[in-house]
């Protein structure tokens, strides 16, 4: 089914929003109080994506860049960087990074996070 330009157009600002933001919770989320549980469900929900999905799709699928993707290629973009943090860096400074050290910096920023989710979620508490 061919969605309406319009609703495109739509999806597309949506979800440069909806995933970025998203990105920036995933590695902030647990610094407040109210938020750090669902930071912790959010990035166990991920890495279901970049594992789990990922044994089918590829290690590192992302189901929201897949969906991002195939809206933006229906718009007429083509050659998209393989990572969404690629494009990002891309459509900021014009400047495509090597996959290779965006998947370093990515994985490491996300297990950093995930350390800090697990510290204030499950150790922190323990201690109180």
């Amino acid at each position: 089914m061919q969605l309406p330009s319009t609703m495109l157009h739509f999806l597309n600002i949506f979800f440069f929003v909806f995933h970025t933001a998203l990105i920036l919770f995933n590695l902030f989320g647990w610094l407040f109080a109210k938020t750090r549980k669902l930071h912790f469900y959010s990035l166990l929900l991920m890495l279901f994506s970049w594992i789990i999905l990922g044994f089918w799709k590829g290690f590192g699928y992302c189901f929201l860049t897949d969906w991002h993707y195939s809206i933006m290629r229906e718009l007429g973009e083509r050659d998209l960087p393989s990572s969404y943090i690629s494009l990002l860096v891309q459509k900021l400074s014009g400047w495509l990074p090597d996959n290779l050290l965006v998947d370093l910096v990515t994985v490491s920023l996300t297990a950093v996070a995930l350390a800090c989710s697990v510290y204030v979620n499950f150790i922190k508490q323990k201690k109180s």
